[in-house]
């Protein structure tokens, strides 16, 4: 296991609360909702009388356009996990009906997601600002990971290849807007992370712990997605052992992580790798589930992504859930 200088919030277990009621007041002085959530007790403990054990947290988004339907599918999707289905701009009536809906129903929010560019020529200011938001909103709910992609100067879209995401410019902007983003928002409990991207940093294990290195703030941590990362053919044919690099060298820093599938085209020149859902490209879910429950707390969350319907996440559950109990992971 790669070690760094300073604590990193290495977990045993991960973060559960109560189902206690929720409720909120907006700051005097901010425009982000504090909610106060009343914790269970010691972190890693199951909640009083609750009498069951924890098992991996399988999850994904709720795909729903009616809100008046949202809890129904969220019951229907079977998810113990979830992203946060509201922001810093959502009206705080709304906010407070969902985690409410949340909490009743034992469902952990896994992350709260910027998925804006902090480079962008136009915008940059003010999605580093919402960024600073999203990190309040996260660390008021106590939820462990709030999560964006390091950012792009490219004309082509917030999340495109370009020759400058790896220059060493780019770099040093990402350890700045990092730094100022955590300093700003000033968490205690929450970690901003970024999620791995093909073209972007961080792109491997060794990146990622660089990263961490050089920005230097210990709620700076790591968001898993193997996927994004399995960017050439040779960790693709290798998938299993390179995720199991990943876990074993990133795990005591990850606070959420992404599942979904990879698959190559072993004949077409040249190289085409495309992302999928679970089951339809090539990683063995056995072995990756193992890995996971292996490196990671036994109640962590990992997140379906992706898919554009209710009924596309329900199969992606249903496959992974069985790959699971062929695995002898619970869930």
């Amino acid at each position: 296991m790669d070690t760094l200088p300073q604590n990193r919030g290495l977990h045993k277990s991960f973060p559960r609360f109560s189902a206690a009621f929720i409720y909120g007041i907006l700051q005097a002085d901010s425009s982000v909702p504090i909610y106060t959530l009343q914790g269970s007790g010691k972190s890693g403990s199951p909640p009083a009388a609750c009498g069951k054990e924890y098992y991996m947290r399988l999850g994904g988004t709720v795909c729903c356009d009616h809100p008046a339907e949202w809890e129904d599918k969220l019951v229907q999707s079977g998810f113990r996990a979830i992203t946060a289905p509201f922001t810093c701009e959502t009206p705080r009536e709304e906010t407070e009906r969902l985690l409410r809906i949340i909490e009743k129903h034992d469902v952990v929010i896994a992350e709260v997601g910027v998925w804006r560019n902090p480079f962008d020529p136009a915008e940059g200011s003010a999605n580093l600002d919402y960024a600073v938001r999203q990190l309040q909103l996260a660390e008021n709910l106590s939820v462990p990971c709030c999560v964006n992609i390091a950012g792009t100067e490219s004309p082509f879209g917030w999340d495109a290849a370009d020759p400058g995401n790896f220059s060493d410019a780019m770099y040093r902007r990402l350890v700045s807007s990092i730094r100022e983003i955590i300093d700003r928002a000033n968490p205690k409990k929450t970690f901003y992370c970024l999620e791995p991207m093909p073209w972007m940093i961080p792109d491997s294990p060794e990146v990622y712990l660089q990263l961490m290195r050089d920005v230097d703030r210990e709620q700076f941590a790591v968001h898993m997605d193997f996927v994004n990362m399995i960017n050439c053919p040779r960790r693709f044919l290798d998938a299993e052992g390179f995720i199991e690099e990943c876990f074993s060298r990133l795990g005591p820093y990850i606070k959420s992580t992404h599942l979904k599938d990879s698959r190559m085209d072993p004949m077409q020149l040249t190289t085409v790798l495309h992302e999928c859902s679970p089951g339809e490209g090539s990683l063995d879910f056995v072995r990756v589930l193992r890995i996971i429950d292996r490196y990671l707390p036994a109640d962590a969350p990992v997140l379906l992504e992706h898919m554009t319907t209710f009924e596309e996440y329900r199969r992606a559950h249903d496959y992974v859930a069985a790959k699971a109990a062929e695995a002898g992971v619970g869930i």
